[in-house]
């Protein structure tokens, strides 16, 4: 498996050949000039991790790709005419030989008078969990986990806890465009520190696992 990061939460995988690209938000907007794409992953509606027009684009270079998500999603998309899959929380769905499962079902909380909306994470061929804006749990071990590094709904100690628990080989930092370069610093060096399984990757360069 190799993977690339675009930006913020917006990572390309490429798995014997089959190419996903996972949450094109508008902090990641290189994301319009992939090509050969085969599968768009789609963990919820905000904006940093679903971008339409960026999904459009995409769609337009690439007609055959499909698209997974949730039905707050797929309701966007409805509008716009664009076909969609759904997987919910314990469902599986094969694409391109690619097998993927639904993992949770709502965002972590901010507070409690905003509401949650729908977040599903993706456990992609037993090896690797993308969960979105969640600390979603997993029956059993996984060996690549891509893990939200500052959120407003988000403690590192929670993170570290889940990942001790999730016990992944490798730990991808993602979610960090939020952050100054000053606070990139301060919270990978506090992840540093805390995992020895982190792995942070270098913009627009693949890497293999």
């Amino acid at each position: 498996m190799k993977i690339t990061k675009l930006g913020h939460s917006c990572l390309v995988l490429n798995i014997n050949g089959v190419k996903i690209i996972i949450d094109p938000g508008k902090y990641s907007l290189p994301q319009v000039e992939e090509k050969n794409v085969n599968i768009i992953l789609i963990t919820h509606e905000h904006t940093d991790h679903f971008h339409l027009e960026s999904v459009q684009a995409i769609i337009k270079n690439n007609p055959l790709a499909e698209i997974i998500t949730n039905a707050s999603v797929g309701k966007i998309l409805e509008k716009e005419n664009i076909k969609y899959s759904i997987v919910k929380n314990g469902q599986k769905i094969t694409s391109n030989n690619i097998l993927i499962a639904g993992i949770g079902e709502l965002h972590k909380q901010v507070y409690l008078s905003i509401p949650q909306v729908e977040d599903v994470g993706f456990l992609i061929n037993k090896t690797f969990f993308y969960p979105g804006d969640a600390l979603h749990k997993l029956d059993g071990e996984v060996d690549v986990v891509a893990f939200p590094v500052a959120g407003s709904w988000l403690k590192v100690s929670e993170v570290v806890d889940w990942l001790k628990e999730l016990k992944p080989k490798v730990a991808i930092p993602v979610h960090d465009a939020i952050l100054n370069e000053n606070g990139k610093k301060a919270f990978l060096g506090n992840y540093q520190k805390l995992l020895a399984n982190l792995k942070i990757l270098e913009l627009g360069k693949e890497e293999e696992f």
